[in-house]
């Protein structure tokens, strides 16, 4: 087998060069002890870029035990011949669960155990100029002694090294982390503080310039003179003061700012930041830069279709812009962990604001299990707090029982590394012991308890409560809907920071959770990122300046609800007023139900009264929504369910020919309007021309009447083409450039 190897360009080598290690991998998915040593057999090893799952399986209708193994991963690369002092260092974003290192066969470090946050290695001992070979032991069991497990666990971790890799050159002198802390926010003149952590690797003390620069505004720059001392590291503080030019850090303008550390020997280290204050007070709500505000938003996991957690960056990337666009989300929680650095990045670049915690699921398990949680705690910190968009540090382990020192631990580790945010606790157990700043609280049902602490944010509800297919029958996939409404309602007349709903999109699960077919059905969005009822309700929220919402909670069926009939007809809509016409009789004007929802920004509208009797003659729903009275939206729904189209749209028209990166190509089946039809369940078969690569079942049978598989591109540029047919509809046909990485 012919093997790609990555070249560090030597030019660059003591300007701190990083080279992405995602292409190109080797991957073997068994326990093959040879895997390991520097010369091994690769003829059976499949090639693969990363992120990468250790096996494809299913949207549904599958076991954790099939992706429960040992697996390894090869790479051949290159290193230049390196200076005196200089290190080579490997940068693991995060592999699901644990992960052994080899370097030219021998081991590097200890196992590292754990899936969601980053570690590094020290390679510089092992590498020889010229060409080398890497290779990682994955081991994706459900260990017992690695959090989350040791108990039941509600959501599936997956395998494979699953998020990206990085090589790093650098001087024997160089800058580990840095840590940016705006100041003064809301004053013109503002300030930045910057802590660089350096790191000497040398046998002597060494002296080093180090400076500090803005990015943006009228731009600043501050420079000073340190000594390292041998084998050691050390914070330097830097201060930039009287900061003009700077616009705050906003939820509809979230203006970031670059920051750069650079030392004299070349090394430099780039950061972003925003000018923002955030806080929750004792009074009840959240203040983003001194102004109240009621946080509304759902939980995330980061499990995708067929490829479990190893969605790449675009696909990170779009969960973070359906969140905030389309379901008009001002918070996500990332349940229950860390999540990738690429959907921190866009909610930093869009305005979403952001809760993380540390992994766990209700265990807590030994001294050593809970140490390696204190080190998730140290790990997401020091990874993510220069992201503007994170309010909250999550520092208990969900749901779980108290455990005082424990607690005082990581609550303690929060404020050292990071004394800007505050901490929460996600419990669900009333009148737990409070160690955190806010009481973050799982309370499930529809009717919420009022606030616990002064300072208390709602952070699952529904849920679990009320799981829901697409394909259920219209009086559950609206109840559904309505018991959000119903809950956010309550939150906002409450003394709360706001709710956070469970949750976004539908994931993967154990045999003791989920329904039948191993899937929760807890999301407003399906497992594809498609909508459900419940997904209009939180779209309706967003201001009509920005976009108008007008979506009709019905199938427009006489026969689906019980007994028969389609009222109430609730539309779920940020207009003033809706005429509701069937067929091309006016049926009256109707105003939103502000009486049973008086403390949402924009209630539902719940209708009766229509004169649409069951048996009687039938027509086509019409919709007029106004603002102000004048028309700005129109929906119609047909009244037979007969299928008239097939629509197959990709999310991206372009993607990277690097192997891993990948789009979202949604299937529907509609009616004559464009709506779906949630019982239109037939086969689509697909077919894939080009340098594309088809994730996902083929033929797909459509759930609900629609669903997604994803095109990956390989390592090749070009045109990738995509042609869907099913009975009875016109085929339609896709295409997408791949571009050269």
């Amino acid at each position: 087998m012919r093997v790609v190897a990555d070249r560090v360009r030597e030019e660059l080598a003591m300007k701190r060069a990083v080279q992405n290690m995602n292409a190109d991998w080797l991957y073997m998915a068994c326990d093959l002890k040879a895997a390991g040593k520097a010369k091994c057999p690769e003829g059976k090893f499949a090639r693969v870029s990363v992120p990468h799952t250790n096996i494809e399986l299913p949207y549904h209708n599958f076991s954790e035990r099939e992706h429960c193994f040992v697996s390894w991963y090869r790479k051949h690369f290159v290193t230049p011949k390196l200076p005196a002092g200089a290190r080579v260092i490997v940068d693991f974003e995060a592999v699901m669960i644990a992960a052994t290192v080899f370097v030219n066969g021998r081991q590097v470090g200890a196992e590292h155990q754990g899936g969601y946050t980053p570690f590094s290695h020290d390679i510089t001992e092992l590498v020889k100029p010229g060409k080398n070979v890497m290779a990682v032991r994955v081991d994706s069991t459900e260990r017992t002694d690695i959090p989350p497990y040791g108990n039941v666990v509600d959501y599936l971790t997956f395998g494979g090294i699953y998020r990206d890799v990085t090589l790093r050159l650098v001087d024997a002198v160089y800058i580990g982390d840095i840590f940016a802390r705006p100041g003064d926010v809301l004053k013109d003149r503002k300030r930045l503080e910057v802590t660089a952590r350096l790191v000497n690797t040398s046998d002597r003390a060494q002296a080093v310039a180090v400076s500090a620069k803005l990015k943006g505004g009228t731009g600043a720059e501050v420079t000073t003179r340190v000594m390292v001392a041998a084998k050691s590291e050390a914070d330097v503080e830097l201060t930039m003061a009287d900061l003009a030019g700077i616009e705050l850090w906003e939820l509809d303008r979230p203006n970031l700012y670059g920051v750069s550390v650079s030392l004299d020997n070349g090394d430099q280290v780039r950061t972003r930041v925003g000018f923002r204050t955030a806080e929750f007070r004792e009074d009840g709500w959240f203040y983003l830069n001194e102004r109240p505000m009621k946080l509304r938003g759902l939980d995330r996991h980061q499990t995708f279709a067929y490829v479990g957690q190893a969605g790449p960056a675009r696909m990170q990337r779009k969960d973070a812009e359906i969140l905030r666009h389309e379901l008009a989300c001002n918070i996500v929680r990332t349940s229950h962990y860390p999540q990738s650095p690429h959907f921190l990045d866009r909610c930093d670049e869009i305005g979403l604001l952001v809760l993380e915690e540390i992994p766990g699921w209700q265990h807590i398990g030994d001294q050593a299990w809970q140490d390696i949680s204190v080190r998730d705690v140290e790990a997401m910190i020091v990874r993510d707090r220069n992201h503007p968009s994170i309010v909250l540090w999550g520092v208990r382990i969900n749901e779980s029982a108290d455990n005082h020192d424990l607690y005082m631990h990581t609550n303690r580790i929060a404020h050292r590394l990071d004394p800007t945010r505050q901490t929460g606790g996600i419990r669900c157990i009333w009148n737990s012991e409070l160690l955190e700043d806010v009481y973050t609280m799982n309370d499930f049902g529809y009717d919420v308890k009022p606030a616990a602490a002064p300072r208390y944010l709602n952070t699952e509800f529904c849920g679990h409560m009320y799981p829901t297919k697409t394909f259920d029958q219209e009086e559950r996939v609206r109840q559904h809907a309505l018991h959000h409404a119903h809950v956010q309602n309550q939150i906002g007349g409450m003394k709360s920071a706001g709710g956070i709903g469970w949750c976004a999109f539908d994931y993967n699960t154990h045999d003791l959770f989920g329904s039948g077919d191993r899937i929760c059905y807890h999301g407003v969005m399906d497992i594809f990122r498609q909508p459900k009822c419940a997904a209009y309700f939180y779209a309706s929220q967003v201001e009509p300046e920005k976009r108008v919402v007008l979506e009709p909670a019905t199938y427009w069926k006489q026969g689906d609800k019980s007994g028969g009939g389609v009222e109430p007809l609730v539309i779920f809509s940020n207009v003033d007023e809706v005429e509701v016409f069937i067929g091309v009789e006016s049926r009256g004007r109707f105003k939103p139900a502000r009486e049973t929802y008086p403390n949402l920004p924009r209630p539902p509208f719940v209708i009766t009264n229509l004169g649409a009797t069951w048996g009687k003659m039938w027509a086509d729903l019409r919709v007029v929504g106004y603002i102000g009275g004048k028309q700005v939206a129109e929906r119609r729904i047909a009244c037979d369910g007969v299928p008239a189209r097939l629509e197959m749209v990709a999310d991206d028209k372009v993607i990277v020919a690097d192997g891993a990166d990948m789009t979202r190509v949604s299937l529907r089946i509609t009616d004559r309007f464009g709506n779906i039809l949630p019982f239109a369940m037939q086969p689509v078969a697909l077919k894939i021309s080009g340098p594309g690569v088809l994730v996902g079942e083929n033929p797909f049978s459509m759930p609900g009447g629609r669903g997604a598989v994803y095109v990956r591109a390989t390592r090749k540029a070009g045109t990738i083409t995509v042609k869907a047919e099913t009975a009875r509809l016109k085929p339609q046909t896709l295409t997408i450039k791949s571009r050269p990485a």
